[in-house]
Parts: structure tokens; C-alpha cells; sequence
């Protein structure tokens, strides 16, 4: 639970949020610094505070590459994160369409 509330709390700035979403569309490669902020329009500044918050959280993390630093999301405490949020899901009804039930029955066969 500890975790699944750094994490919500990292993820619920507007700012935050949309970095995370843009790294996550990038995949494991990620994006340069440099990359991330001109694809945010926002200061190095204000930039640099959002990602220390996503890092705090373990949500993202980063690799020196040269003179340049690399972030990319952590994809696998995001699916911790969406294991946690969804693993009582249904499981005193059938809320989810089943296509979810489906995709979470799988997931736990694997």
C-alpha cells in the first residue's frame, strides 16, 4: 500500500502525470532530458522537480548516456501498481466487462 500511494500521489499533478504518460509512449528507450521538456513545453527547472517526484515514487528512472541523461518509465512498478489497484477487481461480483476478466485470467495463469 506504502507504494501504491507514493505512486498515486507522484501521478496526481497534471504535470507529473503527462511525463509519465509521454516516457510510458516512448517505451524502454525512453527519451532524453532534453527530449521530454521540449515535448513538455515547460522550464529545466520545473522539469528537474517533476521527474525527482516520479523517481521518489520509483516510477521512472534514469541512465547517464555521455552528457546526456535518459529517463524512462519503470514498467514494472507501473504493473505493480495496476496489479495492485485492479487485484480485487470483481472478485465479490461481476462489475468488469469481460474482456477485463478475461485479460486478468490470463495474467494469472502466466
Amino acid at each position: 500500500m506504502t507504494a501504491a500511494l507514493a505512486a498515486l500521489g507522484a501521478l496526481s499533478h497534471e504535470t507529473r502525470l503527462t511525463a509519465f504518460r509521454r516516457l510510458v509512449k516512448a517505451g524502454p528507450d525512453g527519451l532524453t532530458v532534453g527530449e521530454l521538456r521540449t515535448a513538455l513545453d515547460i522550464p529545466p527547472a520545473t522539469l528537474t522537480a517533476h521527474l525527482n517526484a516520479l523517481r521518489a515514487a520509483h516510477l521512472v528512472q534514469d541512465r547517464r548516456e555521455g552528457r546526456v541523461i535518459r529517463v524512462s518509465a519503470d514498467f514494472a512498478r507501473m504493473d505493480a501498481l495496476m496489479g495492485y489497484l485492479t487485484e480485487n477487481c470483481c472478485a465479490e461480483s461481476t462489475c468488469c466487462p469481460p474482456e477485463s476478466r478475461q485479460r486478468r485470467a490470463a495474467g494469472k495463469r502466466a
